[in-house]
């Protein structure tokens, strides 16, 4: 369980991971020696595992993202997890409860490679079926 004090730090670190302990203690309204503590206390417990990059709206607003829904073999479950990790346009994997085992994110930056991409996945051994859904906008991104 996180306290609030780590809970705000955390909210602040995902806002900006490269934020200096100088402007974190400011905002937060503690010393950077705390803040540091702090931050070496999560590592330490695992609940901070890395650091990522944030691109820029701009950028993103090129990209075409969409969900892919799954369903897979059960034995072969594996198998399509390790090929979808294999595949950079994969932002993140997913596993679900209900009509599908699995939710992707991915991206491309055109409707081609999209579709491309999509008929690859459709093709992995192990998956039995998909449906899609373009992304047209994101509403709240935390």
């Amino acid at each position: 369980m996180l306290t609030e004090a780590e809970q705000a730090l955390l909210s602040l670190l995902r806002a900006n991971a490269r934020a200096s302990t100088a402007e974190l203690a400011r905002q937060l309204g503690v010393s950077r020696t705390t803040v540091q503590s702090r931050i070496e206390r999560l590592e330490q417990r695992g609940i901070i595992v890395g650091y990522g990059v944030r691109l820029a709206p701009d950028y993103e607003q090129g990209l075409v993202r969409a969900h892919v829904l799954l369903t897979v073999t059960p034995k072969l479950a594996d198998k399509v997890v390790r090929a979808l990790q294999a595949l950079p346009p994969v932002r993140t994997l997913h596993s679900v409860s209900g009509n599908f085992d699995m939710i992707v994110i991915v991206d491309a930056p055109s409707i081609r490679d999209l579709d491309a991409l999509l008929d690859r996945i459709g093709a992995m051994d192990g998956v039995e079926r998909t449906s899609s859904s373009i992304i047209l906008s994101t509403r709240v991104d935390r």
